[in-house]
């Protein structure tokens, strides 16, 4: 709920661009985990998605083409 209240404050062309640092985030934990490397919190895996979904959505309620 907290982050979802601070993503709605920030303007659309920050969100804009914060949308692939955390696709960026993602892709990074997705190769961690296929490699074996270190297991990342499997938590921050759900959360960093919903995170993705929450700004795609902001984004459209603002009327920005992603």
């Amino acid at each position: 709920m907290k982050i979802a209240k601070e993503l709605q404050k920030i303007s659309a062309r920050d969100l804009a661009a914060k949308l692939p640092e955390a696709r960026k985030e993602l892709m990074k934990m997705r190769v961690q985990f296929a490699t074996g490397a270190s297991a990342p919190n499997p938590g921050k895996f759900k959360q960093t998605k919903k995170l993705i979904a929450r700004i795609h959505t902001l984004l459209a309620q603002k009327g920005v083409q992603a």
